[in-house]
């Protein structure tokens, strides 16, 4: 997969909005890794700011629809993974700043 792929798919995902902070998924460092095999299938590793997290499902949903407006993308494949563990400090600039976060 190429890099502007790559972007393409990580702006999609910037539509997806975390509904308890108010900061898309991608500033809030709650992307992991993107990627596209030949066969269309867009391939999601995400965690979330904490494993109870009771917006997961809807989020998890709004990356599928997300990417799946990308004409190259058939299907979406989400993997949550707890490894390495969410911190602020994964938030972009951006995030930190809209949520008062110092560092």
């Amino acid at each position: 997969m190429d890099e502007e792929m790559k972007g393409s798919m990580l702006g999609a995902l910037e539509n997806v909005i975390d509904p308890e902070l108010g900061i898309d998924i991608v500033n809030l460092g709650l992307i992991y890794d993107v990627d596209l095999d030949e066969e269309g299938v867009a391939k999601v590793k995400m965690t979330f700011t904490s494993m109870g997290c009771p917006m997961g499902p809807q989020i998890m949903t709004g990356v599928k629809q997300s990417l799946l407006e990308l004409p190259e993308v058939k299907d979406v494949e989400v993997d949550v993974v707890w490894s390495p563990p969410w911190g602020k400090e994964m938030m972009s600039r951006y995030a930190k700043l809209a949520l008062g976060v110092r560092g």
